[in-house]
Protein backbone atom coordinates (compact mmCIF):
# COMPACT_ATOMS: atom_id res chain seq x y z
CA UNK A 1 0.00 0.00 0.00
CA UNK A 2 1.91 3.01 -1.25
CA UNK A 3 1.05 6.46 -2.48
CA UNK A 4 1.71 7.81 -5.94
CA UNK A 5 4.87 9.73 -5.06
CA UNK A 6 6.33 6.60 -3.46
CA UNK A 7 5.27 4.47 -6.42
CA UNK A 8 6.95 6.83 -8.86
CA UNK A 9 10.28 6.21 -7.11
CA UNK A 10 10.05 2.45 -7.70
CA UNK A 11 12.31 1.23 -10.54
CA UNK A 12 10.46 -0.10 -13.58
CA UNK A 13 7.14 1.59 -12.81
CA UNK A 14 5.76 3.95 -15.44
CA UNK A 15 3.62 6.89 -14.32
CA UNK A 16 0.51 5.02 -15.52
CA UNK A 17 1.58 1.95 -13.56
CA UNK A 18 2.29 4.04 -10.50
CA UNK A 19 -1.19 5.56 -10.66
CA UNK A 20 -2.73 2.10 -10.88
CA UNK A 21 -0.59 0.97 -7.93
CA UNK A 22 -1.65 3.95 -5.84
CA UNK A 23 -5.30 3.31 -6.67
CA UNK A 24 -5.13 -0.31 -5.46
CA UNK A 25 -4.82 0.54 -1.76
CA UNK A 26 -6.89 -2.32 -0.29
CA UNK A 27 -9.39 -5.03 -1.18
CA UNK A 28 -12.93 -5.67 0.06
CA UNK A 29 -11.92 -8.08 2.88
CA UNK A 30 -9.50 -5.42 4.21
CA UNK A 31 -12.26 -2.80 4.06
CA UNK A 32 -14.68 -5.09 5.89
CA UNK A 33 -12.01 -5.73 8.54
CA UNK A 34 -11.69 -1.96 8.98
CA UNK A 35 -15.47 -1.72 9.37
CA UNK A 36 -15.40 -4.30 12.17
CA UNK A 37 -12.61 -2.35 13.87
CA UNK A 38 -14.56 0.92 13.64
CA UNK A 39 -17.69 -0.73 15.01
CA UNK A 40 -15.76 -1.76 18.12
CA UNK A 41 -15.65 1.96 18.94
CA UNK A 42 -19.10 3.11 17.76
CA UNK A 43 -22.09 1.80 15.77
CA UNK A 44 -22.84 2.60 12.11
CA UNK A 45 -23.93 6.18 11.52
CA UNK A 46 -27.41 6.62 10.02
CA UNK A 47 -28.36 7.47 6.47
CA UNK A 48 -31.76 9.09 6.07
CA UNK A 49 -33.87 10.22 3.14
CA UNK A 50 -35.20 13.65 4.19
CA UNK A 51 -38.49 14.73 2.54
CA UNK A 52 -37.91 18.46 2.99
CA UNK A 53 -34.47 18.21 1.40
CA UNK A 54 -36.05 16.27 -1.47
CA UNK A 55 -38.58 19.05 -2.00
CA UNK A 56 -35.82 21.66 -1.88
CA UNK A 57 -33.55 19.83 -4.33
CA UNK A 58 -36.12 18.20 -6.61
CA UNK A 59 -34.42 14.84 -6.07
CA UNK A 60 -34.52 11.92 -3.64
CA UNK A 61 -31.83 12.88 -1.13
CA UNK A 62 -30.04 10.44 1.19
CA UNK A 63 -27.79 12.01 3.83
CA UNK A 64 -24.95 10.04 5.43
CA UNK A 65 -24.73 11.49 8.94
CA UNK A 66 -21.04 11.44 9.79
CA UNK A 67 -21.82 14.31 12.18
CA UNK A 68 -23.07 11.53 14.50
CA UNK A 69 -19.67 9.94 15.27
CA UNK A 70 -17.97 10.28 18.69
CA UNK A 71 -15.92 13.24 17.40
CA UNK A 72 -18.70 14.75 15.29
CA UNK A 73 -16.94 13.99 11.98
CA UNK A 74 -15.99 11.15 9.62
CA UNK A 75 -12.24 11.43 10.24
CA UNK A 76 -12.41 9.38 13.44
CA UNK A 77 -12.77 6.25 11.33
CA UNK A 78 -9.36 6.86 9.73
CA UNK A 79 -7.76 7.64 13.07
CA UNK A 80 -8.89 4.29 14.44
CA UNK A 81 -7.52 2.26 11.53
CA UNK A 82 -4.31 4.29 11.32
CA UNK A 83 -3.47 3.89 15.02
CA UNK A 84 -4.41 0.22 14.95
CA UNK A 85 -1.96 -0.42 12.10
CA UNK A 86 0.71 1.76 13.69
CA UNK A 87 0.60 -0.01 17.05
CA UNK A 88 0.90 -3.42 15.37
CA UNK A 89 4.37 -2.58 14.07
CA UNK A 90 7.33 -4.39 15.67
CA UNK A 91 8.76 -1.04 16.80
CA UNK A 92 6.08 1.15 18.36
CA UNK A 93 6.82 4.89 17.96
CA UNK A 94 7.15 7.12 21.01
CA UNK A 95 4.26 9.26 19.76
CA UNK A 96 2.74 10.79 16.65
CA UNK A 97 2.49 14.34 15.34
CA UNK A 98 0.20 15.72 12.66
CA UNK A 99 -1.40 18.91 11.35
CA UNK A 100 -5.08 19.69 11.06
CA UNK A 101 -7.83 22.28 10.96
CA UNK A 102 -9.61 20.12 13.55
CA UNK A 103 -11.34 16.89 12.56
CA UNK A 104 -8.23 14.91 11.59
CA UNK A 105 -6.60 16.00 14.85
CA UNK A 106 -9.62 14.95 16.88
CA UNK A 107 -9.60 11.56 15.17
CA UNK A 108 -5.94 10.95 16.04
CA UNK A 109 -6.41 12.17 19.61
CA UNK A 110 -9.46 9.94 20.07
CA UNK A 111 -7.67 6.88 18.67
CA UNK A 112 -4.42 7.73 20.45
CA UNK A 113 -6.20 7.74 23.80
CA UNK A 114 -7.61 4.27 23.07
CA UNK A 115 -4.11 2.96 22.27
CA UNK A 116 -2.13 4.87 24.90
CA UNK A 117 -0.25 6.74 22.16
CA UNK A 118 0.85 10.36 22.82
CA UNK A 119 -0.47 12.71 20.11
CA UNK A 120 0.85 16.17 19.16
CA UNK A 121 -1.29 18.26 16.83
CA UNK A 122 -0.20 21.41 14.98
CA UNK A 123 -2.90 23.90 13.99
CA UNK A 124 -2.56 27.26 12.22
CA UNK A 125 -3.00 30.48 14.18
CA UNK A 126 -6.64 31.51 14.33
CA UNK A 127 -7.88 27.93 14.09
CA UNK A 128 -11.34 26.98 15.39
CA UNK A 129 -11.33 27.58 19.15
CA UNK A 130 -13.88 24.84 19.75
CA UNK A 131 -12.02 22.26 17.66
CA UNK A 132 -8.80 23.17 19.50
CA UNK A 133 -10.56 22.66 22.83
CA UNK A 134 -11.96 19.31 21.67
CA UNK A 135 -8.52 18.03 20.64
CA UNK A 136 -7.05 19.05 24.00
CA UNK A 137 -9.96 17.45 25.86
CA UNK A 138 -9.17 14.21 24.02
CA UNK A 139 -5.58 14.40 25.29
CA UNK A 140 -3.66 15.99 22.40
CA UNK A 141 -0.71 18.32 22.93
CA UNK A 142 -1.69 21.35 20.81
CA UNK A 143 0.86 23.52 18.96
CA UNK A 144 -0.10 26.66 17.01
CA UNK A 145 2.05 27.52 13.99
CA UNK A 146 1.65 29.20 10.62
CA UNK A 147 -1.05 31.07 8.75
CA UNK A 148 -2.83 28.06 7.21
CA UNK A 149 -3.05 24.26 7.14
CA UNK A 150 -0.16 23.78 4.72
CA UNK A 151 2.21 25.85 6.89
CA UNK A 152 1.10 23.86 9.95
CA UNK A 153 1.69 20.62 8.07
CA UNK A 154 5.28 21.61 7.22
CA UNK A 155 5.92 22.48 10.87
CA UNK A 156 4.49 19.14 12.01
CA UNK A 157 6.92 17.34 9.71
CA UNK A 158 9.78 19.32 11.24
CA UNK A 159 8.61 18.46 14.76
CA UNK A 160 8.54 14.78 13.85
CA UNK A 161 12.25 14.93 13.05
CA UNK A 162 13.20 17.14 16.00
CA UNK A 163 11.27 15.14 18.62
CA UNK A 164 11.63 11.63 17.20
CA UNK A 165 7.89 11.25 16.54
CA UNK A 166 5.97 9.50 13.78
CA UNK A 167 4.49 12.00 11.31
CA UNK A 168 0.85 11.09 10.70
CA UNK A 169 -0.24 12.47 7.31
CA UNK A 170 -3.79 13.55 6.49
CA UNK A 171 -3.82 11.24 3.48
CA UNK A 172 -2.50 7.69 3.75
CA UNK A 173 -3.76 4.20 2.84
CA UNK A 174 -4.72 3.22 6.40
CA UNK A 175 -6.63 6.49 6.81
CA UNK A 176 -8.46 6.03 3.51
CA UNK A 177 -9.34 2.44 4.42
CA UNK A 178 -10.88 3.67 7.66
CA UNK A 179 -12.90 6.54 6.24
CA UNK A 180 -14.08 4.32 3.36
CA UNK A 181 -16.11 2.40 5.93
CA UNK A 182 -18.77 5.13 5.97
CA UNK A 183 -19.21 4.69 2.22
CA UNK A 184 -19.48 0.92 2.70
CA UNK A 185 -22.23 1.48 5.28
CA UNK A 186 -24.05 3.95 3.02
CA UNK A 187 -23.89 1.89 -0.17
CA UNK A 188 -25.15 -1.22 1.63
CA UNK A 189 -27.93 0.50 3.59
CA UNK A 190 -29.38 2.97 1.06
CA UNK A 191 -31.09 2.14 -2.24
CA UNK A 192 -28.83 2.36 -5.32
CA UNK A 193 -27.61 5.94 -5.67
CA UNK A 194 -27.26 7.72 -9.00
CA UNK A 195 -24.73 10.16 -7.55
CA UNK A 196 -22.88 10.92 -4.32
CA UNK A 197 -21.54 14.39 -3.50
CA UNK A 198 -18.42 14.37 -1.29
CA UNK A 199 -16.40 17.34 0.03
CA UNK A 200 -12.65 17.42 -0.64
CA UNK A 201 -10.11 18.60 1.92
CA UNK A 202 -6.90 16.66 1.34
CA UNK A 203 -8.85 13.81 -0.27
CA UNK A 204 -9.27 10.85 2.08
CA UNK A 205 -13.08 11.03 2.12
CA UNK A 206 -13.68 11.13 -1.62
CA UNK A 207 -10.97 8.53 -2.26
CA UNK A 208 -12.61 6.23 0.29
CA UNK A 209 -15.96 6.64 -1.47
CA UNK A 210 -14.41 5.87 -4.87
CA UNK A 211 -12.65 2.79 -3.49
CA UNK A 212 -15.78 1.47 -1.75
CA UNK A 213 -17.93 2.03 -4.83
CA UNK A 214 -15.48 0.22 -7.08
CA UNK A 215 -15.00 -2.69 -4.67
CA UNK A 216 -18.78 -3.16 -4.56
CA UNK A 217 -19.07 -2.92 -8.34
CA UNK A 218 -21.52 0.00 -8.30
CA UNK A 219 -22.14 2.64 -10.96
CA UNK A 220 -22.77 5.61 -8.63
CA UNK A 221 -21.22 8.85 -9.87
CA UNK A 222 -18.86 10.35 -7.27
CA UNK A 223 -18.83 14.15 -7.43
CA UNK A 224 -16.20 16.08 -5.51
CA UNK A 225 -16.95 19.45 -3.90
CA UNK A 226 -14.50 22.25 -3.14
CA UNK A 227 -14.64 25.88 -2.14
CA UNK A 228 -14.29 28.53 -4.84
CA UNK A 229 -11.72 30.11 -2.48
CA UNK A 230 -9.68 26.87 -2.18
CA UNK A 231 -9.97 25.11 -5.56
CA UNK A 232 -6.68 23.20 -5.69
CA UNK A 233 -8.25 19.84 -6.55
CA UNK A 234 -10.78 21.35 -8.96
CA UNK A 235 -7.94 23.01 -10.88
CA UNK A 236 -5.78 19.88 -10.64
CA UNK A 237 -8.64 17.67 -11.84
CA UNK A 238 -9.02 19.86 -14.93
CA UNK A 239 -5.28 20.21 -15.56
CA UNK A 240 -4.41 16.54 -15.09
CA UNK A 241 -1.62 17.26 -12.60
CA UNK A 242 -1.31 18.79 -9.09
CA UNK A 243 -1.93 22.54 -9.03
CA UNK A 244 -1.07 24.55 -5.92
CA UNK A 245 -3.16 27.63 -5.19
CA UNK A 246 -1.77 30.72 -3.39
CA UNK A 247 -4.44 30.86 -0.69
CA UNK A 248 -7.34 28.92 0.82
CA UNK A 249 -9.35 31.75 2.34
CA UNK A 250 -12.64 29.99 3.01
CA UNK A 251 -14.71 29.82 6.18
CA UNK A 252 -15.34 26.15 5.41
CA UNK A 253 -12.10 25.15 7.12
CA UNK A 254 -12.38 21.45 6.29
CA UNK A 255 -11.77 22.33 2.64
CA UNK A 256 -9.06 24.97 3.23
CA UNK A 257 -6.14 23.22 1.48
CA UNK A 258 -3.70 24.88 -0.94
CA UNK A 259 -1.52 21.92 -1.95
CA UNK A 260 -3.17 18.73 -3.28
CA UNK A 261 -1.80 15.26 -2.59
CA UNK A 262 -0.60 13.55 -5.79
CA UNK A 263 -1.80 10.11 -4.72
CA UNK A 264 -5.25 11.42 -3.82
CA UNK A 265 -5.47 13.30 -7.11
CA UNK A 266 -4.67 10.11 -9.05
CA UNK A 267 -7.63 8.34 -7.45
CA UNK A 268 -9.96 11.32 -7.87
CA UNK A 269 -9.09 11.76 -11.55
CA UNK A 270 -9.64 8.05 -12.16
CA UNK A 271 -12.88 7.69 -10.21
CA UNK A 272 -14.73 11.00 -9.88
CA UNK A 273 -17.20 12.30 -12.44
CA UNK A 274 -16.30 15.95 -11.80
CA UNK A 275 -15.36 18.45 -9.10
CA UNK A 276 -17.85 21.24 -8.33
CA UNK A 277 -16.87 24.46 -6.55
CA UNK A 278 -19.21 26.33 -4.19
CA UNK A 279 -18.94 29.77 -2.61
CA UNK A 280 -18.99 30.49 1.11
CA UNK A 281 -22.40 32.13 0.60
CA UNK A 282 -23.75 28.92 -0.96
CA UNK A 283 -22.30 26.87 1.91
CA UNK A 284 -23.89 29.16 4.51
CA UNK A 285 -27.26 28.75 2.76
CA UNK A 286 -26.80 24.96 2.83
CA UNK A 287 -26.01 25.01 6.56
CA UNK A 288 -29.28 26.90 7.11
CA UNK A 289 -31.12 24.42 4.87
CA UNK A 290 -29.81 21.46 6.86
CA UNK A 291 -31.00 23.06 10.08
CA UNK A 292 -34.41 23.94 8.68
CA UNK A 293 -35.04 20.64 6.88
CA UNK A 294 -33.38 18.10 9.25
CA UNK A 295 -32.49 19.98 12.45
CA UNK A 296 -28.90 18.81 12.03
CA UNK A 297 -26.03 21.25 12.45
CA UNK A 298 -23.41 21.03 9.68
CA UNK A 299 -19.97 22.57 9.54
CA UNK A 300 -18.86 24.23 6.30
CA UNK A 301 -17.37 21.16 4.63
CA UNK A 302 -20.32 19.10 5.85
CA UNK A 303 -22.81 21.37 4.09
CA UNK A 304 -20.78 21.80 0.88
CA UNK A 305 -22.25 18.68 -0.81
CA UNK A 306 -25.77 20.04 -0.31
CA UNK A 307 -24.63 23.40 -1.69
CA UNK A 308 -23.29 21.60 -4.79
CA UNK A 309 -26.51 19.62 -5.26
CA UNK A 310 -28.57 22.81 -5.06
CA UNK A 311 -26.23 24.41 -7.61
CA UNK A 312 -26.80 21.40 -9.92
CA UNK A 313 -30.49 21.07 -9.09
CA UNK A 314 -31.64 21.08 -12.73
CA UNK A 315 -29.44 18.20 -13.88
CA UNK A 316 -30.15 16.12 -10.77
CA UNK A 317 -33.93 16.52 -10.85
CA UNK A 318 -35.73 13.24 -10.26
CA UNK A 319 -32.56 11.28 -9.47
CA UNK A 320 -31.53 9.53 -6.24
CA UNK A 321 -28.62 11.42 -4.71
CA UNK A 322 -26.41 10.87 -1.68
CA UNK A 323 -24.83 13.65 0.38
CA UNK A 324 -22.00 13.18 2.87
CA UNK A 325 -22.65 15.38 5.90
CA UNK A 326 -19.05 14.82 6.92
CA UNK A 327 -19.10 16.78 10.18
CA UNK A 328 -20.97 19.17 12.42
CA UNK A 329 -18.10 20.88 14.25
CA UNK A 330 -18.74 24.56 13.64
CA UNK A 331 -17.88 27.20 16.25
CA UNK A 332 -20.83 29.05 17.72
CA UNK A 333 -19.24 32.43 16.94
CA UNK A 334 -18.64 31.42 13.32
CA UNK A 335 -22.19 30.09 13.02
CA UNK A 336 -23.64 33.34 14.31
CA UNK A 337 -21.49 35.57 12.10
CA UNK A 338 -21.35 33.56 8.88
CA UNK A 339 -24.58 31.59 8.79
CA UNK A 340 -26.94 33.84 10.73
CA UNK A 341 -25.36 37.14 9.66
CA UNK A 342 -24.61 38.22 13.20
Amino acid sequence: MILLNEALSKPGLSQRGAVAHACAMFDLPALEAALRLVHQAFPPTPQYAWPLLAARAGAEVWVKHENHTPTGAFKVRGGLTYLDALTRRPLRPAGIVSATRGNHGQSLAYAGARHGMPVTIVVPHGNSAEKNAAMQALGADLVEHGADFDAARAHAANLATARGLEFAPSFAPDLVRGVATYALELFRAAPPLDALYVPIGLGSGICGCIMARDLLGLSTQIIGVQSTAAPAYALSFAAGHPVTVPSADTRADGMAVRIPDAGALAIIRRGAARVVTVSDAEVAAAIRAYWQDTHNLAEGAGAAPLAALLQERAQMRGRRVGLVLCGGNIDLALFRDWVLGG
